[in-house]
């Protein structure tokens, strides 16, 4: 693994919400922390209400952790584009981020406890 990232568990419930939306709420989420980027949450697809995301054709590589997949939110004030990403196929190091969400705190809430 790059020396600058780490994945842990994360205690306790991990809830998503899109506007008065809620995503889904899980119980096995993970931190990943990179260099001196803020942490970021990664919750397990199957904790997801996958039917409110849409796939888009955004795709961004990362060297260390592989190509991401995005996805939009419809919700009753609009769509968040692409504020949703996955690594579906990540780099060994991190693979257990695979299946996995990770959201843009600026568009989507994710609240810890």
């Amino acid at each position: 693994m790059s020396s600058h990232i780490t994945i842990t568990p994360i205690e306790g419930p991990v809830s998503i919400a899109a506007g008065k939306i809620s995503l889904g709420e899980s119980r096995n989420a993970l931190e990943m922390r990179e260099g001196g980027y803020p942490p970021v949450v990664y919750v397990p697809r199957g904790d997801i209400a996958m039917g409110k995301l849409k796939r888009t054709t955004r795709a961004t590589t990362c060297p260390w952790k592989g190509q991401a997949s995005y996805y939009s939110i419809t919700t009753p004030d609009g769509v968040l584009d692409n504020a949703v990403w996955s690594y579906e196929e990540p780099k060994a190091d991190v693979a257990q981020i695979a299946g996995h969400l990770a959201f843009y705190t600026d568009r989507v809430t994710v609240t810890r406890g």
